[in-house]
């Protein structure tokens, strides 16, 4: 048995709090080794001290929302959602510096007060906090106009292999002391900038992107925390981050589309683009069947239509938004059977509130009918969107499995949640087997399996089919120059051999854990009780165990 690290905060490894710490929004449970609650980046960089010593991998989590299971491991559990809940709002530059705890929704709190705010979305927002955004290079609605999270972090701070802390910063060039960013120096930039060719040929053309390591924006940048984002906490735990915030739009309107047929989707959604949405979302028939006659009767839509298209448009100028809402219904009335306008931010919530009818019935369906995000974030180019979704729903139909479609049709992303019959004996065969016919289908029409949400362990296998064996070699370069002894989020974005469809924690073969925990993380899913500490579930029992089972 291992002793247990030197630490302010928390550090358990009774069963009670592995399990509280076994799952995360996505499909998995796996349980940890132990549960550490860190209360400062002085027990971050101990932390890591210790695990390096110990060869212990660490598998860190903000509120655990995330969906691809890079929130999960077989390590050390760290939850960092007690580390530096700062917020410094400067509105005379527009940036704000927070630490990695932060919600979207605080931070927005907080700048909206200067009239300011951080555009990225994600639906997760009242929860997820901001490192675990950046971790994902996040996205969400209104990424159609205001892109990922990328290029609003205008630098961070990173606790690396060494517990070291190293300030990247957009922008900054000069040599850094850090042994992470020396090892990076000699042993993987001098092969990705000779592989810039390569890079720029095979990585997906696409709005946008969280597959992989980023080497296309970093070659366009040269920043190293170009790679930082998106990295899913692989090379290191970030502890700070400084914001560039925008000013928050002061009108706001939209327009809801229905569609007869994808055949008109790819036309709609380009005349639309053209008009500079703030959003453009898509609900597929798929969604609209699962909300059933009555909910689209209620809100005004008929005749089933085979898609529908929300917009929201954001200006400054009340005439001019006026003016660009005329343009926007006039650009989607040739390909649509109803184009329904909303005038007012009031008026827009009534056309957006059909966006989320799916979610109480999805959270209703009995326990042998369970929605899993397993083929949930992949982004085509749009040419070939609709062409994407028709294979979808040919697939799962083919292997007898309901899906539910929805998604940001403007960037591309869709969303597709399983609906498997978990009394059926061959469900968890047919999940794996859709998957890999799906990932083929992506692969094919130029895109990535991954537009907002990371690759997860979920994703991880995929990258050699995506990218090549070349550009995987030079993603492994980058983890061995930030994580020599590969205590980082191991499995995570570089697989580690398991099959993605295993440890579920649904299933014949899932994991045993306590049944009031097991109750209460399932509130969490259904509830959306990210926020929650876990630690609450397993109960008080002292701040920490007598050792750690080595690895």
């Amino acid at each position: 048995m291992l002793p247990p690290p030197a630490l302010r905060g928390v550090f358990r490894t009774d069963l009670r709090a592995r399990a509280a710490y076994a799952e995360g929004a996505g499909i998995y449970r796996i349980l940890p080794q132990a549960v550490s609650c860190p209360l400062d980046i002085n027990d971050v960089k101990s932390l890591i001290s210790w695990a390096a010593e110990n060869r212990v991998a660490l598998v860190p989590r903000g509120a655990g929302s995330g969906m691809g299971g890079g929130n999960v491991g077989g390590g050390i559990a760290v939850d960092l959602t007690r580390v530096d809940r700062r917020i410094q709002v400067d509105a005379s530059s527009r940036r704000a510096t927070t630490g990695t705890s932060v919600t979207l929704a605080q931070l927005n709190s907080a700048a909206a007060q200067h009239g300011l705010r951080l555009p990225p979305d994600p639906s997760s927002g009242r929860w997820a906090t901001l490192g675990g955004m950046v971790s994902t290079n996040a996205s969400g609605a209104r990424s159609v106009r205001y892109g990922s999270v990328r290029p609003w972090v205008q630098g961070l701070t990173l606790a690396t292999a060494e517990a070291e802390t190293v300030e990247l910063v957009r922008g900054a060039t000069g040599h850094c002391d850090a042994q992470a960013l020396d090892r990076f120096d000699r042993i993987a930039d001098p092969s990705i900038q000779s592989a810039g060719a390569q890079i720029t040929e095979r990585f997906p053309r696409t709005r946008k992107n969280s597959s992989g390591y980023a080497l296309d924006a970093y070659l366009a940048s040269g920043d190293r925390l170009d790679l930082i984002i998106g990295a899913e906490g692989t090379l290191g735990i970030i502890t700070e981050i400084e914001w560039r915030l925008d000013a928050i739009p002061a009108f706001r309107a939209g327009i809801r589309v229905q569609l007869p047929s994808l055949d008109h989707l790819t036309d709609a959604v380009a005349a639309l683009n053209r008009c500079e949405p703030s959003a453009l979302e898509l609900l597929d028939r798929s969604f609209l069947d699962l909300v059933g006659t009555d909910a689209l009767v209620g809100a005004g839509i008929g005749n089933r239509p085979d898609a529908i298209l929300l917009v929201e448009l954001e200006r400054d100028n009340a005439e001019l938004l006026r003016r660009d809402l005329s343009q926007a219904t006039d650009a989607a009335a040739p390909w649509a059977v109803s184009v329904d306008v909303a005038h007012t931010p009031a008026d827009s919530e009534r056309l957006w509130a059909i966006r989320h009818a799916a979610s109480p019935i999805l959270a209703g369906l009995p326990e042998d009918r369970r929605s899993l995000q397993v083929i949930e974030d992949g982004c085509i180019p749009l040419e070939r969107m609709g062409e994407y979704i028709t294979t979808v729903r040919r697939l799962a139909a083919d292997r007898d499995l309901q899906v539910v479609m929805f998604g940001h049709a403007g960037d591309g992303n869709i969303h597709v949640n399983l609906l498997p019959q978990l009394s059926r004996t061959d469900w968890e065969a047919q999940v794996a087997g859709l998957l890999e016919d799906v990932t083929a289908a992506v692969i094919r029409l130029g895109g990535t399996p991954s537009g907002e949400h990371g690759d997860g362990r979920l994703r991880a296998g995929t990258l050699q089919d995506v990218y090549g064996a070349e550009i995987v070699a030079l993603f492994r370069d980058i983890k061995r120059a930030f994580d020599p002894l590969g205590i980082f989020n191991p499995g995570i974005i570089l697989p580690s051999g398991e099959p993605p469809i295993s440890r579920l924690k649904v299933g014949a073969n899932s994991a045993p854990i306590p049944t009031d925990i097991q109750r209460a993380l399932r509130e969490i899913e259904l509830t959306g009780g990210y926020g929650r500490c876990r630690l609450e579930l397993a109960g008080e029992v002292g701040s920490r165990e007598s050792g750690v089972g080595s690895s």
